[in-house]
C-alpha cells in the first residue's frame, strides 16, 4: 500500500471511529508508512515503462540461440532455456487446466482464470493494458520482462558498447543482481505482498500450498546466466549463500508485512489464515501429535515460522550478538498471537512490527556480509542441531530446513570441503523421501535422518583434510 493510500485509509477509519478497535489502531496504520517492503526497485508489473513482448528477445542473434555461444560472456540461449526448461514459461498455460477452471468456479470469479487479474498477476507478466506493446502477449506467462523489467527504454540500447548495467537499470531493467531486490520480486508471487496474495480462500478452493527457498528455486529454474569474471566486473560480487540468507530474511519481512497490512492481513472476522501453519489445523482430529514449541500451549493456531527458523539459525552463526534478542522477539510474537501467559494484553501486530524492524537490520547486515567456508560449516551444523532439539516438528519448518541443508551442503561440496559426496547425496535423498507427503510427515523420522547426516559430515573420512 502506498503511503498516500495509507493516510487516506487512516483518515477514513478515524472519521468512522473504527480505529478505536485494537486491530485498526492508529499505530498499526501509521507503521505502514515505514514498512521496509515499500522500499527498493519498482516491480516490473508496476513499472512506468512499456512491456514490448518476449518475442523481441527470441532472435538467435540475441537470446534465442539453440546452444550457448563459444568464447562469449553472454550465453545467447537465455530465451531458449526459459522456453524449454523454465516452468515460468508455462505459468499462463496452468490457468487453462481443468483444475484452474474448478478453482475459479469455487471462488465465484466472474471470468475464466486466464482472464482474471487475481490469477494473471502471478501466472503471467501482467502490466496495465496501456503499458503493453503491440507484440506483447499474456500467454507468454512469466516472461523475460516479468523478471527483468519492461524493455521499452533499454532493449535497443543495452547491447551498445556505451551501455552499462547502471544505465540499463536507469532505463527500467530490474536489478536481479541485487539479492534483496530479487528476493522481493520472487516472493511477490511465491508468497505475496501488499498488492497480491494467494489467500487462504484461494488455497481453500484448491490452489497448491506455497513453499519457497530463493537459492533452491534459482538452481532448479534453471539459471540462464553464468557467474564469471565479466559478470562480477559489471554487477559485483556473487555469493549464493548470502542470496539464500537474504531470501529467508525477506520472506520473513514479507510475511510480517502481510500480517500488519489492514487489508491483506484480514479476512472478515479472522486474520488472513494463509500466514499460519497449514498443518496446525489440517490434520485428523484423532491425530493428537501436539508438542510444545515457542512457548505456546496446545490448541493454538501457529504462525508459519519456517523462514523465521532459518533466519534465527543464520543470525546465531554470523551475527551472534543479535541472536538472543531476535529469538526472544520471535517467541514473544508467537505467544502474543496465541494469547498465552504474560502476553494476553500484548498486541500481536505491534510485536510483528518490532520483529520486522529487527529483520530489516539483519537484511542490511547480510548485504554487507561475505559468507566464509567457516560460516557454511557452522550454519550446516546449526541447522541440524536445531532439528535435533525438536525445532522442526512442523512440516513447513522441516521442508525449509531440508532445502537449506541441501543448498549449504552443495556449496561445501563445490569447494571440496567434503569428500563423501555420494554418501551425502544418499542421506539427502533419505530426508527428501520423508518429506514426500506433507500429510504423512513424521518429525521423529526426520530427526533420525538429521542425526545420520550429522554423523556423516562430522566423520573425519567425509571432510577434506
Amino acid at each position: 500500500m502506498k503511503p498516500v493510500l495509507v493516510i487516506q485509509y487512516l483518515l477514513m477509519r478515524l472519521r468512522s471511529g473504527v480505529t478505536r478497535h485494537r486491530r485498526f489502531s492508529v499505530p498499526v496504520l501509521l507503521a505502514l508508512l515505514l514498512l521496509p517492503a515499500l522500499a527498493g526497485a519498482a516491480m516490473p508489473q508496476d513499472s512506468e515503462h512499456q512491456s514490448v513482448g518476449v518475442i523481441n528477445c527470441a532472435s538467435s542473434m540475441c537470446h534465442g540461440a539453440i546452444s550457448s555461444w563459444k568464447d562469449s560472456h553472454i550465453l545467447h540461449n537465455e530465451y531458449s532455456t526459459w522456453l524449454r526448461l523454465d516452468k515460468h514459461a508455462q505459468a499462463y498455460n496452468t490457468l487453462l487446466t481443468d483444475e484452474s477452471k474448478r478453482i475459479a468456479k469455487k471462488l465465484g470469479l466472474a471470468k475464466p482464470a486466464q482472464e482474471e487479474k487475481i490469477c494473471l498477476d502471478c501466472h503471467a507478466h501482467n502490466p496495465a493494458p496501456k503499458k503493453r506493446g503491440e507484440r506483447f502477449s499474456l500467454s507468454d506467462g512469466v516472461s523475460c520482462e516479468g523478471c527483468h523489467g519492461p524493455a521499452e527504454k533499454w532493449i535497443k540500447t543495452h547491447t551498445e558498447t556505451t551501455a552499462t548495467h547502471a544505465s540499463n537499470i536507469r532505463d527500467g531493467l530490474y536489478p536481479t543482481d541485487k539479492p534483496t531486490d530479487v528476493a522481493k520480486l520472487c516472493l511477490s508471487c511465491h508468497l505475496g505482498n501488499e498488492k497480491k496474495l494467494v489467500t487462504h480462500r484461494i488455497m481453500g478452493a484448491g490452489h497448491p500450498r506455497l513453499a519457497f527457498d530463493l537459492d533452491t528455486f534459482t538452481a532448479i529454474q534453471p539459471p540462464h546466466y553464468q557467474i564469471d569474471k565479466d559478470w562480477q566486473e559489471r554487477k559485483g560480487d556473487y555469493d549464493g549463500v548470502r542470496l539464500w540468507a537474504i531470501g529467508q530474511a525477506v520472506a520473513v519481512r514479507t510475511l510480517l508485512g502481510i500480517m500488519v497490512d489492514p487489508v491483506q492481513g484480514r479476512d472478515g472476522l479472522f486474520p488472513e489464515l494463509v500466514v499460519f501453519d497449514c498443518h496446525a489445523c489440517h490434520h485428523p482430529m484423532s491425530d493428537k501429535k501436539w508438542q510444545p514449541r515457542q512457548g505456546t500451549g496446545p490448541g493454538r493456531i501457529r504462525l508459519n515460522d519456517s523462514s523465521l527458523l532459518m533466519l534465527r539459525t543464520i543470525v546465531k552463526v554470523v551475527n551472534p550478538g543479535k541472536a538472543a534478542a531476535l529469538s526472544a522477539q520471535i517467541q514473544r510474537l508467537h505467544k502474543s498471537i496465541a494469547g498465552d501467559a504474560g502476553t494476553q494484553n500484548a498486541d500481536p501486530l505491534a510485536e510483528a512490527r518490532k520483529l520486522s524492524a529487527m529483520v530489516e537490520e539483519q537484511i542490511r547486515f547480510f548485504e554487507q556480509r561475505r559468507f566464509t567456508s567457516a560460516d557454511l560449516h557452522a550454519i550446516l551444523r546449526q541447522l541440524i542441531d536445531d532439528g535435533m532439539a525438536n525445532g522442526y516438528t512442523d512440516y513447513a519448518g522441516a521442508e525449509q530446513a531440508f532445502m537449506a541443508i541441501s543448498s549449504v551442503s552443495s556449496y561445501l561440496q563445490k569447494t571440496g570441503a567434503f569428500t563423501a559426496s555420494r554418501d551425502i547425496n544418499i542421506r539427502l535423498a533419505a530426508m527428501r523421501k520423508i518429506l514426500a507427503n506433507d500429510e504423512n510427515y513424521q518429525p521423529e523420522s526426520f530427526k533420525a535422518e538429521l542425526q545420520k547426516f550429522r554423523n556423516l559430515i562430522t566423520s573425519p573420512t567425509a571432510r577434506a583434510q
